[in-house]
């Protein structure tokens, strides 16, 4: 027996030893990610997936956000805006080139941007860029946007996948050949399987990035992206469950990095639809669920609960989740009251890649069904979700997670008069409310704006526009020798300042 112990203990000091030169001279990285994005162009599909993959590792923006929230200048080395807040000024960065070969000029941002703003464009969040008048180009290094009012969300809505800067003009084959300015530069796209990047020689800092290749798999379950990266076939697992994570908590081959990632999850109600047009019936789902118990069966508790379109991450975040306490007996009287005292039947669509929305879906349904509501579940892929739910709003209910914006403007837009076929607002109009969306997007005070947010927030609770769920904790599983790895407020995966330390 001591022979043996040894001769394991002389066998793993050895395959440390070279494991660990094996990992320090690596210039490359496999990423698990569970979704497969749809189109390779966040400014004509609303994909999160896309943004997750590709923003500041293929894409850059005028702006872009950092780790701890700020924002910060990217293609532009600096902005001003002026004291009215109707003009915006960016001197671009020099020397910076597109993966095609082209230098970056001040025409990439004007073709850029006219080209969101143009409806056949079919830009997912047209609102975004409603109060832009005009966009000035003086000289090649210098962009000045006009806006027709106060927008005091612009700057972060800059920061976002949808405002990414594509070079002019603008490839057509963009949704599956990217090209941006970004530190690495598309290579292939195997639909099903995976996608790849490799270092672009020509980015502008040249420190950056430290790896020569990174690629994406898409492996929708969890269990499965364990066990490659239990196999060595991948070396880092994006957004996993909280229970596959634990599995490897105490094992010293692997780190987790896990927080709060400012992502509203919600279960969306049609509100062109009955029953759900009934503030009693929406009011009774909300009495009937029970946050608690949703986020320790989806998230073991790595989860923070929520009671308004915006998470504890934002200062104007208010905490309404007391506004309907669980109470399944209210619940049922509120019903009554409705007209339905035995209930009512109803589809809850989920998309199936997601499997803590579907997980969601699942307690939701449990719980309702307590009080007579019965949901049949419609597990549907992504690409149906997106056409079916969120393109045509066909449904009656359904579970969603909305990744964070940086302004509270932004995250609360499509409430507003200007998206009024968003799908989960359908049906939903308050002029109180689109009252003070527009004032808040026209006031730069800070203080003034929390007060004008916290009542915004308010009346989405009490007329429960929407069921506020959490925002779940973003957990990735990675190999112990991985270093500079950051999480970032909004849905991305920054591998630019990514090794391999020895």
């Amino acid at each position: 027996m001591i022979q043996r112990l040894s001769l394991v203990a002389v066998l793993a000091v050895a395959v440390c030893s070279v494991a660990a030169f094996a990992q320090g001279a690596r210039t490359d990285l496999v990423v698990a990610v569970p979704d497969e994005p749809p189109s390779l162009d966040p400014t004509t599909n609303a994909s999160a997936a896309i943004d997750q993959i590709l923003q500041l590792n293929v894409y850059e923006g005028l702006v872009r956000v950092m780790p701890d929230g700020d924002l910060e200048p990217d293609l532009a080395a600096s902005f001003e805006v002026s004291s009215d807040g109707l003009t915006y000024t960016f001197s671009l960065r020099q020397g910076v080139l597109f993966h095609n070969g082209r230098p970056f000029t001040s025409a990439d941002v004007v073709s850029t941007f006219e080209r969101d703003r143009d409806p056949k464009t079919g830009h997912p969040n047209p609102s975004y860029y409603a109060q832009i008048d005009r966009i000035e180009a003086p000289d090649a290094a210098t962009v000045v946007f006009r806006m027709k009012d106060v927008d005091a969300s612009f700057l972060s809505l800059l920061a976002l996948g949808d405002s990414v800067i594509l070079p002019s003009p603008i490839p057509e084959d963009l949704a599956s050949h990217p090209v941006g300015t970004g530190p690495f530069r598309f290579v292939e796209w195997r639909t099903g399987d995976l996608l790849r990047l490799e270092r672009f020689p020509g980015y502008y800092r040249p420190e950056v990035p430290k790896l020569e290749r990174v690629t994406f798999r898409f492996i929708s379950d969890p269990a499965s992206a364990l066990a490659s990266l239990l196999a060595g076939d991948v070396d880092l697992i994006a957004r996993i469950p909280a229970e596959t994570a634990l599995a490897v908590k105490d094992d010293p081959r692997f780190q987790t990095v896990a927080g709060p990632q400012n992502l509203v999850q919600l279960l969306a109600m049609n509100k062109a639809r009955a029953p759900f047009s009934k503030l009693e019936v929406r009011q009774a789902i909300a009495c009937a669920l029970d946050r608690a118990a949703i986020i320790e069966g989806t998230m073991f508790g790595y989860g923070i609960p929520i009671g308004s379109h915006l998470t504890p991450s934002s200062p104007y975040y208010v905490d309404l989740t007391g506004l309907y306490p669980h109470n399944v007996d209210e619940a049922r009287r509120l019903l009554a009251d409705a007209g339905y005292p035995d209930g009512f039947s109803a589809t809850l669509i989920l998309p199936q890649n997601y499997e803590i929305h579907v997980r969601t879906g699942e307690i939701v349904a449990d719980q309702l069904e307590r009080v007579g509501i019965h949901l049949e579940i419609e597990l549907v892929e992504w690409g149906q979700w997106l056409s079916r739910v969120f393109n045509q709003a066909d449904y009656d209910l359904t579970v969603m997670g909305h990744v964070g914006k940086l302004d509270p403007g932004a995250m609360l837009s499509n409430y507003g008069a200007d998206s009024p076929n968003y799908y989960y607002r359908r049906g939903y109009d308050d002029p109180i409310l689109d009252g003070l969306l527009t004032e808040g997007r026209r006031t730069v005070d800070v203080e003034r704006r929390k007060t004008i947010y916290a009542q915004a927030q308010e009346i989405l609770a009490r007329e429960v526009v929407n069921y506020f769920v959490q925002d779940p904790y973003q957990i990735f599983v990675m190999k112990a020798h991985i270093a500079g790895f950051n999480l970032y407020p909004i849905y991305l995966i920054q591998v630019a300042d990514v090794y391999w330390s020895s």
